[in-house]
């Protein structure tokens, strides 16, 4: 009786394993692995401790085009700044436009909140981790 109580807790366990049915696959956006930090106390980030705003960040360790951080209200969102739906060019930067994105190239515009627009592919989503005032925002 208790190999079969354990084989049971065991199962339980591995099939309430998930991924959170993270997915960031696309084939327009390379995926790179990278780790930055946002110190929610600086300036720059600042906007990012008001529920609904957004912050743009380029830099040589993230992405082609950078990332969009979004204060939800219940937590952050970080999406890639390329456009999911067109192959990288000079016009596939995303640009901000209240709480969405737009992409110049096509016009289609984006949801901060849910990274879903129109077209067949969402924006590019990355992990995010809140410790203190620092978000940790990986791939």
């Amino acid at each position: 009786m208790k190999k079969i109580i354990s084989l049971f807790l065991i199962s339980l366990l591995f099939f309430s394993c998930s991924d959170n049915g993270f997915n960031n696959n696309n084939p327009y956006i390379p995926n790179y692995n990278f780790s930055v930090t946002f110190n929610l106390s600086l300036p720059q980030y600042s906007n990012l401790t008001t529920p609904v705003n957004a912050v743009y960040y380029s830099g040589p360790e993230v992405g082609p085009k950078g990332i969009y951080v979004f204060n939800t209200g219940s937590g952050y969102n970080a999406f890639d700044a390329a456009c999911p739906n067109q192959p990288l060019s000079s016009c596939s930067t995303l640009t901000l436009d209240g709480i969405n994105v737009v992409c110049p190239c096509d016009d289609e515009e984006y949801s901060l909140f849910t990274g879903l627009g129109k077209s067949k592919y969402p924006l590019k989503q990355y992990r995010v981790e809140k410790s203190g005032n620092i978000l940790r925002i990986y791939n």
